[in-house]
């Protein structure tokens, strides 16, 4: 779980697979835990979205796309090194591609929400 966490801010070590390996880890070995952790505000979502496999908000899509390529450019120019640099892009690439074919959750209208 610290790996996953560790992955938000670091552009390059995945978020999602350690997440999801600890969620499936604690479903089965501390229900308490597992309990806390997709109530969690960072990962209760993203691991029922995972479960039920309802898709990722385009909003969540757009915010993980920034953070993404912020670090990225920010890594880059601290880095200052061109094989440093063409890796990260390549990582950054890859990383929106695949987060571009996630499927697409549709937010639901609630009923007192006007229409336009």
């Amino acid at each position: 779980m610290g790996l996953g966490a560790l992955g938000m801010l670091l552009p390059v070590l995945p978020t999602t697979p350690f997440v999801l390996v600890a969620a499936t880890c604690f479903a089965g070995s501390s229900p308490v835990v597992y309990k806390w952790l997709v109530s969690t505000r960072y990962f209760g979502d993203f691991i029922e979205n995972y479960r039920n496999h309802t898709g990722v908000p385009m909003n969540v899509k757009a915010v993980a796309l920034g953070f993404l390529w912020g670090i990225l450019l920010l890594s880059a120019f601290l880095s200052a090194n061109l094989y440093i640099t063409l890796l990260l892009a390549v990582v950054g690439i890859c990383v929106t591609i695949h987060i571009l074919k996630l499927k697409t959750r549709r937010t639901v209208k609630k009923a007192d929400e006007p229409e336009f």
